[in-house]
């Protein structure tokens, strides 16, 4: 997902992501949602399996070498 995706998942959420780095806005729209500001965080296990962030975030995990 790039940043132009994420700025439109903000705007549909309500969300304020200005100057904020991708991670940071995601976490942001997860909160707007009503939902674990997790991204990122998962350690390589995710139960969040509606997560529409869910593929990024376990891709950023294997790439960081979790």
């Amino acid at each position: 997902m790039n940043m132009k995706q994420v700025r439109e998942m903000a705007k549909k959420a309500g969300a304020k992501i200005v100057n904020m780095k991708k991670a940071d806005a995601i976490r942001t729209i997860q909160l707007a949602e009503g939902n674990f500001d997790c991204f990122g965080r998962a350690d390589g296990h995710c139960d969040q399996i509606n997560c529409c962030f869910r593929e990024d975030c376990l891709a950023l995990e294997m790439a960081a070498g979790k």
